[in-house]
């Protein structure tokens, strides 16, 4: 049997190897707070929450649709989905204190404790059909339905029985019935085990009858032998003929408790990625955030739109609601944002990068709405700290990270700038970011770019570039940041001086006008040029 919570087609693998750049992914758009909400403090399940929303990433509209019917099942009936998840779990927990030892040194060992292993699995499986009964009908994915419906179809009683039964007669408490004939030297070969019989005795005397009654009388004698108490050597040779005939059974046996053995394995790990998405539904419910299905489309669309779209790992961190925000990039290549320091920047840009990891996760997004094309890879290329050991400038490596992403992409990547070479003069750092934004757009890669480059800005909106959305951080006159993005043309100043006045006060009497407006001069500059982490 087969799980196929996460594909249609095929179980997923746990250890499919992590993207190259799941690091600066998981530090970037904040995946570890989000991994935790899954997890509640259960390593397993952040295991599997990071492997699913990194190696998992899925390209395929058909898949991320799949996923995301069984999901709404599971927000409906999250008591059940727990409880046939700890079933998977006490499975494991069963099979991790289950030993087999050496198959082909030990058959008649492995045998008993295979038959051991095997009732104990016996009763958990009779209390997954006992659910698929009780639940059968409160699942509509097809998902859901296909997992259940196979296992009523293939767990019925009389095979449930059957099981009970031949495990029973594996245990060979009237003893072992072997046949076996005389090969090249008389050596025995052909070793067959047979059904045991109710009496030792009484089966012999059957087969015996069967073999000789058509040459001989009924009354034919019966051959045997038996071993002085103290043959230690004829002991071992029977022995030894015994184990020939239970190694088949022993290995078959074996195998039939891994295959359990990996079906709740597999169980376990599927729903684990669904019992993430509960913890986390109930984390933002608690918030009073919102959460909804996104609408994915092919590559070729190029859609971007959303209502009340937030951070939800700023979100979890902060224990609160968060400014959230509407737009619409549908059809465009390139979203330009730039406006006041601390507006809400990067806030909005770790969002779209999370809702978009989600979405093609076939996990719910933190939106009231969200609408875009599947991406075939997701890059983030943010500002990082200083070198401490020296061994190259900020701009350099700013470089060597990009060249290192531009040896990944393909068309129809995403790629997520947060004030990217920002660590040189603006003219230079304009200069560079056109060129590389101009590149991947003529390469179909979409880009989200976060800058503090007026010059950059500018030089785009200029050209009138239809495939690029201008958005800004929104600030009223007296200085305060709703942290809401709204459309707008790129301005010549990033408002350091809001940030002056917080520092230093609007009435400073160590500072005369004249100084003191050159001061925010400089302030505006360096902060447009060599922009730090934004506080949202």
């Amino acid at each position: 049997m087969k799980v196929h919570l996460l594909y249609r087609d095929r179980d997923f693998d746990l250890a499919a190897p992590l993207p190259w750049n799941a690091e600066a992914l998981t530090a970037d758009l904040g995946l570890a707070i989000l991994f935790d909400a899954m997890a509640q403090e259960d390593k397993f399940l952040r295991q599997v929450a990071q492997k699913v929303m990194l190696a998992g990433f899925e390209k395929e509209i058909a898949t991320i649709r799949y996923r995301q019917e069984i999901l709404r099942d599971c927000l409906e009936q999250p008591a059940a989905v727990r409880e046939l998840y700890e079933l998977a779990v006490e499975a494991m927990a069963l099979a991790k204190k289950q030993y087999l030892g050496v198959l082909d040194r030990y058959p008649d060992w492995v045998l008993r404790q295979s038959v051991d292993h095997m009732e104990q699995f016996l009763e958990l499986i009779k209390k997954l059909r006992r659910f698929t009964d009780a639940h059968a009908g409160d699942f509509r994915a097809e998902g859901w339905t296909t997992l259940l419906s196979t296992l009523e179809s293939e767990l019925t009683d009389a095979y449930l029985d059957g099981i009970a039964y031949h495990l029973g007669q594996l245990k060979f408490r009237n003893g072992v019935l072997l046949s076996a004939g005389l090969g090249r030297g008389n050596r025995g070969e052909g070793y067959r085990l047979h059904p045991p019989p109710a009496s030792l005795k009484e089966a012999w005397l059957s087969r015996v009858r069967g073999w000789l009654e058509p040459m001989f009388d009924s009354q034919a004698p019966v051959y045997s032998f038996s071993l002085h108490p103290r043959d230690e050597a004829g002991a071992k040779a029977l022995s030894e003929l015994r184990n020939r005939g239970l190694s088949l059974a022993a290995r078959a046996l074996a195998q039939s408790r891994e295959h359990v053995r990996n079906f709740f394995n597999a169980l376990r790990t599927e729903l684990a990625f669904y019992i993430g998405c509960l913890n986390l539904r109930d984390r933002l419910a608690d918030l009073g955030e919102p959460i909804g299905f996104a609408t994915p489309a092919v590559s070729e669309e190029r859609r971007l739109s959303f209502q009340g779209l937030y951070d939800v790992s700023l979100a979890l961190s902060m224990g609160e609601s968060v400014v959230a925000n509407d737009g619409d990039g549908d059809g465009k290549d390139l979203v330009l944002v730039t406006g006041a320091n601390q507006g809400g920047k990067s806030t909005f840009l770790r969002s779209v990068g999370l809702a978009q990891l989600m979405m093609q996760c076939g996990l719910f997004v933190p939106a009231e709405s969200f609408a875009a094309s599947v991406c075939d890879h997701l890059f983030t290329h943010y500002k990082r700290e200083e070198d401490t050991a020296l061994e190259s400038g900020k701009l350099d490596e700013e470089l060597g990270r990009m060249s290192l992403i531009v040896d990944h992409l393909k068309p129809h990547a995403l790629v997520l700038l947060n004030e990217s070479f920002a660590a040189t003069n603006e003219r230079e750092g304009s200069e560079i970011a056109r060129q590389i934004l101009s590149a991947m757009v003529e390469e179909k890669v979409r880009v989200v770019c976060v800058t503090h480059l007026y010059e950059l800005a500018r030089g785009f909106h200029e050209t009138n570039a239809r495939n690029v959305l201008f958005l800004r951080a929104e600030r009223h006159e007296d200085g305060t940041r709703t942290f809401k993005l709204i459309e707008g043309e790129p301005l010549p100043t990033s408002f350091g001086e809001d940030l002056f006045r917080n520092v230093f006060g609007e009435g400073n009497s160590g500072w005369n006008k004249t100084r003191r407006s050159a001061a925010m001069r400089q302030a505006d500059s360096a902060l447009r040029e060599v922009s730090s982490h934004e506080i949202e």
